[in-house]
């Protein structure tokens, strides 16, 4: 339909290929970098639960690290996966390509953006237990169930945020779904593989400062 208007926060969700072809030519904006900050503080909340750290630090240590942290940490990966995808999307990464690749990230991860309202909702209610790798004795009944349901979800969205990549890399990169998928596990293996290298320049450039 000519007037149909697009959302691109509501509609990504079941209409992503449409979303991202209205994004193409639209330059990397507030929104991108919200979302990516989303998105890296959900990934910063998953570590904290992951290392338990829940048993050493307080809700409101592990949110302050987060939000500082986190946001930096996603803004900064959006802009080195979209080089990394425009890459291996094209070769020469030129900028048209990687603003969309960008926006394939940010937007994508909409359902991630959503996981974080329910990583607050479950903290406001199960306290530190929200972030312990293994529940306590007594965290039993309601706590343990919304434990669960929280982790469940949080695995479903991450799933659908996969999804929603993959099919905006289908169309911004012209291809099947099927080789977008091998597109987007290339660059994810890519973009460890470049964090452990840096990570092992610190860890050596640091002792002998």
């Amino acid at each position: 339909m000519p007037n149909d208007t697009i959302r691109p926060l509501h509609d990504v969700w079941l209409r992503p290929r449409r979303v991202f072809r209205e994004l193409a030519s639209e330059p990397v904006g507030r929104v991108d970098l919200l979302l990516g900050a989303a998105q890296g503080i959900v990934g910063f909340l998953g570590y904290c639960r992951a290392r338990n750290l829940g048993a050493t630090y307080g809700l409101a240590e592990i949110f302050g690290a987060a939000a500082v942290a986190g946001s930096i940490l996603g803004i900064v990966s959006l802009y080195i996966m979209g080089t990394i995808y425009a890459r291996l999307g094209s070769g020469p990464a030129s900028p048209a390509l990687r603003r969309q690749a960008i926006h394939v990230l940010a937007y994508g991860a909409v359902p991630m953006a959503v996981s974080l309202g329910i990583w607050v909702l479950t903290a406001l209610l199960a306290g530190d237990a929200t972030f312990l790798a293994t529940p306590r004795a007594e965290d039993e009944g309601f706590v343990a169930i919304l434990l669960s349901a929280q982790f469940i979800s949080y695995v479903l969205l991450m799933i659908w945020s996969v999804l929603l990549q993959v099919m905006g890399f289908s169309e911004v990169l012209k291809m099947t779904t099927g080789k977008a998928l091998g597109i987007w596990v290339l660059g994810q293996m890519v973009g460890v593989l470049a964090a452990l290298f840096l990570a092992a320049i610190v860890t050596t450039l640091i002792p002998a400062s």
